[in-house]
């Protein structure tokens, strides 16, 4: 906690911030991201008569439609402007790859890069690091953050940061959701947050160009070991107008199967690199394998953005699935 409260008195004191988070964005890295925003925001208006001050939110890759709608989306850029900065704020990233173009390491000349996340594979690359690996979600530690900012949670960052726990945790399903948790759930919920709307909207909604698309790649599926696989190409993508990036879920459909103890989706991307998300059953570890790629996360749920193409990106990663299986 002493790390949170020191951040908290650098953001007060700080007139200019960027806040960042990863690429191939999911409902915590966004929720945490406006959360963190709107929070902030309402820190600085509790001290009138400072000087204008500027916050900036960046990520790299487009959002996913399910969680486009969350308060403040539009508002996040893809390519930040330039500094100085007296802040740069990484969250839910485990390391600075995982930032992708939105981060420059010459944003740092006048600023420290203040780290905030939950995930075991993370580096601790910043200048302060706050890493909670008891967090079931990055949502649930800007929670904490708003306390040591001293600052109320408004209706726009409940449902931010509910929506945040809710993808992490898919639904309070996870083997990290504990009494801790569900309190912080209550909590969003008291500030504002529907707990129903948001399942609906980030869990069940489900397009029908995503449902043609599992069905492309769903031709593709494959078992062997105990582990499944499927490939998503860009192709696929336009075949039936579906999202440029991710697999909107599939891979955590996949390791549902009792046959499977994990599971892997590899999704193209339109610059050629391969998206892999990795799932795993309870006894199985996917975050050292997703580490040892670039990437990150959960022993199981993770994920790394590697070189394709899909062929090749299948061939690196599966024989360090097997080796989990042997």
């Amino acid at each position: 906690m002493a790390a949170l409260i020191e951040i908290a008195g650098l953001l007060r004191r700080a007139g200019r911030v960027l806040a960042l988070t990863h690429i191939a964005p999911d409902g915590d890295a966004i929720g945490s991201l406006l959360g963190f925003g709107w929070i902030l925001r309402r820190a600085w208006q509790s001290e009138p008569g400072r000087p204008a001050r500027r916050l900036i939110l960046a990520c790299a890759d487009p959002l996913p439609p399910q969680i486009q709608w969350l308060p403040g989306a539009d508002d996040i850029v893809r390519e930040p402007p330039a500094g100085p900065w007296d802040a740069v704020v990484a969250l839910d990233a485990s390391d600075a790859l995982r930032l992708g173009t939105a981060f420059r390491p010459q944003d740092l000349a006048t600023a420290p890069l203040v780290v905030i996340d939950h995930h075991i594979t993370n580096l601790r690359f910043g200048a302060l690091n706050h890493v909670d690996l008891t967090a079931a979600a990055t949502a649930q530690i800007i929670v904490e953050l708003a306390d040591a900012l001293g600052v109320a949670i408004g209706p726009e960052a409940a449902v931010c940061l509910l929506a945040g726990l809710v993808t992490d945790t898919l639904g309070f399903r996870t083997t990290n959701v504990t009494v801790e948790v569900m309190a912080t759930a209550m909590r969003l919920m008291q500030a504002g947050a529907s707990l129903s709307e948001i399942v609906e909207r980030t869990l069940n909604h489900r397009p029908l160009s995503l449902l043609r698309l599992w069905s492309l790649a769903l031709t593709t599926l494959q078992l062997e070991q105990r582990v499944a696989w499927a490939s998503i190409s860009q192709a696929m993508r336009e075949q039936v107008n579906a999202p440029a990036t991710g697999d909107g879920g599939l891979v955590g459909q996949l390791i549902n199967a009792p046959e499977v103890v994990i599971a892997a989706v590899f999704a193209e991307t339109t610059t050629g690199k391969v998206e892999v998300g990795l799932r795993a059953k309870a006894g199985y570890d996917v975050s050292q394998v997703a580490l040892s790629l670039g990437g990150g996360g959960h022993p199981q749920a993770a994920g790394c953005t590697i070189a394709g193409p899909l062929a090749a990106a299948e061939a690196r990663v599966l024989p360090l699935l097997f080796q989990l299986t042997a």
